[in-house]
């Protein structure tokens, strides 16, 4: 047991978990919170490796030790805690109460250490498991099945983002099952959660500069890019416009404005379907790309966007186009922008307000 043998043994995973550290040292998009909540988990994980290191050599050993049984409880500890931490980056809002289950079971697994009821390690060096035995996986496992409940939740999750979300997943309980088939594959665990912390770390960079920072849309960039990617699938546009955004900015500040501004934006997100695409793309400009959406689905949409702008104190103006066989997108959205300008002087005549 040297730390030579250690490096050789975890190389690419020290490598990785040094790599996400410098990485996040430096980063200036990502809130605080979640920063120190991938710098903890990166900790937990190096932890882990440590752990799991000398309980494999004490393990090899003929004789008993007693430090070998505090070990598995800490190993048994760290992969549920490891676990919760990759969940609290994912939802940083999530209640404390998660963290219940992994509490109980470090203290059953602590409580093994002299009882055996999780594991025994027999006096001549031997792992065998107690009564809850598997009581570890099995949390673990019910972790992970929150965890892919709540990726494949996520409200503002695109098409292309469940790629990701599939392959962590996948991955994950993998490292998670595989030890229970193959032996001393314990590590394997360590470098697969570190790969996809990193993985998800890169994913929440990408999500910066293909979102609004204010209302979590997609933003411009975004627009100009789909529409070039889904030219062939794009059947509608429908361009909104907030009612009277300088008045409200005017009046009580443009921190009004901003919360007037993510409140038409939450309305347009919710009224949306798989295939309808949101974006803020202007001050207060939004447009919403359709694929594959028949006209009486659009106005379904647009419906759906008035009643719930109607229940906030706000208002906004919309037009829609229907793509034809020889009309550009740009076309297509001057079009809907054109019947969005009409209903917003239509507006503006009848609240007798000053553009």
């Amino acid at each position: 047991m040297t730390i030579s043998g250690y490096l050789s043994e975890h190389w690419g995973l020290i490598i990785i978990l040094i790599g996400i550290a410098i990485t996040i040292h430096s980063d200036v998009h990502l809130e605080r919170r979640i920063i120190c909540k991938i710098a903890f988990t990166n900790a937990l994980i190096f932890l882990y490796s440590v752990t799991c290191y000398v309980e494999t050599y004490l393990g090899n050993q003929t004789e008993y030790s007693i430090l070998r049984p505090i070990l598995c409880a800490v190993n048994y500890s760290l992969i549920v805690f490891i676990l919760v931490s990759a969940i609290m980056i994912m939802y940083p809002t999530q209640k404390r109460y998660l963290l219940f289950p992994a509490f109980l079971n470090a203290v059953l697994c602590f409580i093994s250490v002299p009882t055996g009821i999780v594991f025994t390690i027999s006096k001549d060096n031997h792992f065998g498991r107690g009564t809850l035995g598997y009581l570890s996986y099995f949390i673990a496992a019910l972790y992970m099945l929150y965890l892919i409940y709540s990726l494949f939740r996520s409200t503002r999750a695109e098409k292309e983002d469940y790629n990701l979300m599939i392959f962590l997943s996948i991955t994950s309980v993998l490292c998670l099952v595989m030890p229970l088939f193959v032996e001393n594959s314990s590590h394997w665990f360590n470098i697969t959660i570190a790969t996809d912390v990193l993985l998800y770390y890169v994913f929440l960079l990408q999500q910066f500069t293909k979102r609004d920072p204010l209302t979590k849309l997609l933003n411009r960039q975004s627009y100009y890019s789909d529409i070039e990617k889904y030219m062939n699938e794009i059947s509608a546009v429908v361009a909104m416009d907030m009612d009277g955004l300088k008045e409200v900015n005017d009046t009580h500040g443009h921190v009004a404005g901003d919360t007037a501004l993510k409140t038409l934006a939450d309305c347009f997100h919710k009224a949306a379907k798989h295939e309808q695409r949101v974006y803020r793309i202007g001050g207060d400009e939004y447009v919403i790309i359709c694929m594959s959406t028949p006209e009486k689905e659009v106005n379904e949409l647009i419906t759906r966007m008035r009643e719930n702008v109607a229940k906030t104190e706000y208002s906004c103006s919309i037009g829609y186009a229907m793509k034809t066989d020889n009309c550009s997108i740009d076309e297509l959205y001057q079009k809907a922008d054109k019947m969005l300008y009409a209903e917003k002087e239509q507006y503006y005549i009848k609240s007798g307000k000053r553009r």
